[in-house]
């Protein structure tokens, strides 16, 4: 089993090193100075307190690659458009894109039945150059939940979680899925297969969905945003909005609004990714986590005032920054 990494970054560097280090056949694509220092000393990784350096191959170039079996995508979503044509030379006819992003899935409505079935997210896949370039049949869902870090090039440290979350955008348990669960367990990783993975991904973006926005607003940590009663009405009114959107469209939420805020307290004081983002006036995945409910909001006729505000000024916020040009 061939297996390519595409975007070794954190989570990236993380499934690629311990993988590796099992004795997978795992090719990264990364860039630059963390690139170099992978070929030059390997990819080394700290986790609880131990650290390992896994000998990986690793380049900037798909071609070198070749093609895969499985393709594992762990970039931000709106650097995917502008380089999809690159993938071309990954491919076979079976090759399977898992599909390691967060927010929405440009896919999501791929391999659904129903009056949506096929419809595409133009704030995700503009002009539809993802599912013609990478093609909706080759998509695997996958709820990521570990956290890592790129301490300095060529080295990954890992901060908590080893859950990958799988399922068929069709909610089969396909061979193609089954074998890359095998393969992601035998690393060390929880990989279970999930019969509706949409639901999953719904809960994963439920926080992200207001906490990022407000977080990149207020500059505050996760803790003050859902302890502060101004923030946390904000971040309930829109959660609720994007729990009717996925009911509306068959999602089945499994804990309560006031739980998942209460859970995302108790991480403490974090800074969520779209703040970070911004402070180092890196692009913001402002389109991935909000942008796409919105669109979706309309498609399926949920009122959504409380994420249209936010999402106006945070739109705005990040092109003051220059992190964000939609």
């Amino acid at each position: 089993m061939k297996i390519c990494i595409y975007g070794a970054g954190a989570i990236g560097g993380y499934l690629g090193a311990e993988l590796a280090l099992n004795g997978a056949d795992v090719t990264l694509i990364a860039r630059g100075p963390h690139l170099a220092a992978m070929r030059e000393n390997g990819l080394k990784l700290i986790k609880d307190g131990e650290q390992r350096v896994a000998k990986v191959t690793a380049t900037d170039n798909p071609a070198e690659a070749g093609p895969q079996d499985f393709v594992i995508v762990t970039l931000k979503a709106h650097s995917v458009p502008p380089i999809s044509d690159q993938f071309a030379p990954l491919f076979h006819d079976e090759t399977a894109i898992v599909w390691g992003v967060n927010g929405i899935p440009w896919w999501y409505f791929h391999g659904l039945e129903g009056d949506h079935a096929g419809r595409r997210i133009e704030c995700l896949d503009p002009g539809g150059v993802l599912w013609d370039n990478l093609g909706p049949e080759r998509m695997i869902g996958c709820a990521v939940y570990p956290a890592a870090e790129v301490p300095e090039p060529g080295v990954i440290q890992h901060v908590e979680g080893d859950r990958f979350s799988l399922g068929e955008p069709s909610g089969e348990k396909t061979e193609r899925v089954q074998a890359l669960s095998a393969a992601l367990i035998e690393a060390g990783f929880k990989a279970p297969i999930r019969p509706k993975i949409r639901n999953e991904l719904w809960v994963k973006l439920w926080g992200n969905l207001s906490f990022n926005p407000i977080s990149a607003l207020t500059h505050a940590t996760l803790e003050t945003i859902g302890s502060e009663p101004g923030t946390r009405e904000i971040a309930r009114r829109m959660m609720l909005e994007g729990q009717a959107i996925g009911e509306a469209l068959g999602v089945r939420f499994a804990i309560d609004v006031e739980k998942r805020i209460n859970g995302a307290v108790e991480v403490g004081a974090h800074k969520t990714s779209m703040l970070q983002d911004l402070e180092r006036g890196r692009p913001m995945e402002i389109d991935a986590l909000v942008t796409a409910v919105q669109e979706m909001g309309r498609v399926v006729g949920v009122d959504t005032p409380y994420i249209d505000a936010v999402l106006a000024l945070v739109c705005q916020r990040g092109r003051e920054a220059g992190c964000y040009d939609g």
